[in-house]
């Protein structure tokens, strides 16, 4: 907090977002990499039953908790980002309002429902009121956005962005909706059977790892001058996200057609 505070006194509270914005991409793709790991196991159910046991102990849990912070943050703060790149709202003040208000509210719902821990939830309609809502917010963000002058995967960037906007944060909370849904193999095994859900989950892990490879590229060339790093590190987070790309498909087509 003292080096949030002072960077937002000497270079702007624009400058400290931005920072915050970059730390919580980071934050998520590690998240989400082990995600994809962890899902791995359920090829063989007892494995990740044992491993699902491990993440129950306390520690773990308020882990899992504080993920929601740089998970609504980051999806908030890159809504923000969209409607001043593309749709040219500058009301910043007033954005950064609601931004961080509605991320302290999403923070709080999401304890209060792992404290409860007894809600029941229908995937099928819960993913697809989600996915309706993500795929309205995609085509008003890809038809804007292909009027505007730049590069195909910045724009690939953005509109995948704009369908992560709701997809995340909800993700996060359907895990927690109803205990079972992420932790026993057999009930993620059985939702994972139906072919919406598998439709889902392949668009859900496909634009995750597009956008947060192009995140990565990104900051690396901000940080490395030479253009040999720049190609290597990229060439590198492209291999990085299509090893973990092809394991989340097998998981979601090959291992439980």
């Amino acid at each position: 907090m003292p080096a949030v505070g002072f960077y937002a006194r000497t270079r702007g509270w624009s400058f400290v977002i931005a920072w915050m914005h970059r730390i919580s991409g980071i934050i998520l793709i590690f998240y989400v990499l082990i995600h994809i790991y962890t899902l791995s196991f359920l090829i063989t159910p007892e494995v990740f039953d044992a491993k699902m046991k491990m993440f129950g102990f306390f520690l773990f849990i308020f882990l899992e908790w504080l993920l929601a912070a740089p998970v609504i943050f980051h999806a908030l703060n890159g809504g923000r980002l969209i409607l001043y790149e593309i749709f040219g709202t500058r009301n910043e003040g007033t954005l950064l309002q609601w931004m961080f208000s509605l991320s302290v509210v999403y923070v709080l719902l999401q304890a209060l429902m792992m404290i409860m821990g007894n809600q029941t939830v229908s995937p099928i309609l819960f993913w697809l009121v989600v996915f309706i809502f993500s795929a309205c917010v995609l085509i008003l963000v890809a038809s804007r956005i292909w009027r505007i002058e730049g590069d195909l995967v910045w724009k690939l960037q953005r509109i995948t962005g704009a369908f992560l906007l709701i997809m995340i944060p909800a993700h996060l909370m359907f895990m927690h909706l109803q205990p079972a849904i992420g932790h026993q193999a057999n009930v993620v095994i059985a939702r994972m059977q139906n072919i919406f859900i598998k439709f889902v989950d392949l668009i859900l892990v496909i634009s995750v790892l597009l956008h947060a490879g192009y995140g990565l590229i990104s900051i690396s060339k901000d940080y490395f001058k030479y253009r040999f790093v720049q190609n290597g590190l990229s060439l590198l987070i492209v291999l990085i996200m299509v090893v973990f790309g092809w394991i989340g498909i097998k998981i979601i087509i090959i291992s439980y057609s």
